[in-house]
């Protein structure tokens, strides 16, 4: 069986990105006001990650795309904490590592570009998602930060890049 590639995203996979978004978010009722499923960069991810401080990555397996994850700049931040963006996998993806791949590869990168810190919003009921945020070192906050907009989130963690 051949093993999931990790790669940057590009052009031709933003209709595919919004589906996986779109799709696991409403998996687990996260729709409506204060999501990131309304943010208006799902549907040009590649655009929207593109540039010094942001980066984008895809999963894919035998042709398809079936996770996701990038980060860039958190809005109302001080420039030197990162967000982690969009990180969701497919349910056929879930479970075989893929997720601490994409995690630990954007924690790399995040700090190559110089970031000091990664922050992070999620949802109580993502028990999976927050378990490898735990695992991988992230400290849950008392609150949001920044200016995401994401106000439906209720789950907030940062990690130390340095």
């Amino acid at each position: 069986m051949s093993t999931p590639i990790l790669r940057p995203i590009q052009a031709a996979d933003n209709a595919n990105v919004a589906r996986i978004i779109r799709q696991v978010m409403t998996e687990f009722g996260c729709v409506g006001p204060g999501f990131s499923i309304e943010d208006p960069e799902v549907d040009h991810m590649y655009e929207a990650y593109q540039g010094d401080h942001a980066a984008f990555f895809v999963i894919e397996h035998q042709g398809q795309v079936l996770g996701c994850g990038g980060f860039g700049p958190l809005a109302g931040g001080d420039g030197t904490t990162c967000e982690l963006k969009k990180m969701y996998f497919l349910s056929e993806l879930r479970g075989q590592g893929m997720g601490k791949k994409l995690l630990n590869h954007c924690m790399e990168t995040a700090a190559q570009k110089g970031y000091q810190r990664m922050y992070l919003e999620t949802v109580n009921r993502m028990t999976s998602a927050n378990a490898l945020y735990r695992l991988s070192g992230f400290q849950p906050l008392q609150g949001a930060e920044g200016a995401t907009g994401h106000s439906s989130c209720d789950t907030f963690y940062a990690l130390s890049l340095v």
